[in-house]
């Protein structure tokens, strides 16, 4: 038996405690507690960072609650059915909810179509020193040498292909 296998046989043998469905439905209820209160006392690049995961968990909650709604939405009821015949053009009048979820996937897919052929034009920009060229220290004290190379691509006038260009500086 592998040496991190202990609890599983334990559990195994004896099984869960008695109360773990109830302790796991109380820490399931104490979690949101602890998420606010980390919401609030966090600073910084991590709080960004926290309230970007909030915020796309609460669109996907809403999202798939507003799926549900339209599901559950449900048309007129039949009347007592008439016994005479009704005409094709008139037979799906009596199914408004599920026009509405079929016309909500049509919009759907048009949106996706219409964003697979829209290619985003990248905009042209003076590109900084800062940008292009960076300082490496190196030697046991960081201050005998330093490289400066660029770290993004530049064209040059005279080529037609981008190179990557390196220069070595020593003081």
């Amino acid at each position: 038996m592998p040496q991190n296998e202990h609890i599983k046989l334990s559990i195994k043998r004896h099984g869960y405690r008695w109360d773990k469905e109830e302790r796991e439905r109380k820490k399931e209820a104490r979690k949101f507690k602890k998420v606010a209160l980390k919401a609030r006392t966090v600073k910084g690049l991590k709080a960004k960072i926290f309230n970007r995961q909030r915020r796309v968990e609460k669109i996907e909650t809403k999202k798939t609650i507003r799926a549900h709604e339209q599901k559950i939405v449900k048309g007129k009821k039949k009347d007592t059915e008439s016994k005479e015949a009704v005409p094709a053009y008139l037979m799906e009048r009596d199914q408004p909810a599920r026009s509405k979820a079929l016309s909500n996937m049509i919009k759907q897919k048009r949106k996706e179509k219409a964003g697979k052929w829209s290619v985003p034009i990248p905009k042209v920009r003076s590109v900084g020193e800062d940008e292009v060229f960076r300082v490496i220290q190196s030697g046991k004290r960081k201050r005998r040498h330093f490289f400066i190379f660029s770290t993004s691509y530049t064209k040059k006038s005279n080529c037609h292909s981008s190179n990557r260009t390196l220069s070595i500086l020593e003081h």
